[in-house]
């Protein structure tokens, strides 16, 4: 596995604790400083959290445009990267995003058992 920078690691912390704004903070952070294409992932999994952190505060429609664009962004990373299970967000962010797009989605959403970012070498 190649090693996440520090503000990845705290902002995937922060992204499975539901703290989607403080997520937000640390991913752009990395995503800032970094150069290299795993910038684009990062910038994924931070759009994946706002579109939740959208999400819980009612924004139906901000929430399916960052979720969207989050999976999109994630799908040239699919399967494993930098040891994140980006499949697996992937498809959570997904099957997320089509709860919300339901009637009454923003009550129906599970946040008991949000979306998780998964590390593959981690448990």
């Amino acid at each position: 596995m190649n090693v996440l920078p520090d503000d990845v690691i705290e902002g995937i912390r922060l992204f499975n604790e539901a703290r989607y704004f403080e997520a937000h903070e640390a991913l752009e952070r990395a995503w800032l400083e970094e150069t290299a294409p795993r910038r684009d992932l990062y910038q994924a999994i931070l759009q994946v959290g706002v579109g939740l952190h959208h999400a819980r505060n009612r924004n139906r429609r901000g929430a399916l445009r960052l979720l969207d664009r989050g999976s999109e962004g994630l799908r040239p990373f699919l399967g494993t990267s930098q040891g994140i299970d980006v499949a697996r967000l992937l498809a959570d962010a997904r099957a997320a995003r089509t709860t919300l797009a339901a009637p009454h989605g923003l009550d129906r959403y599970d946040w008991t058992a949000p979306v998780h970012v998964h590390l593959t070498d981690v448990d």
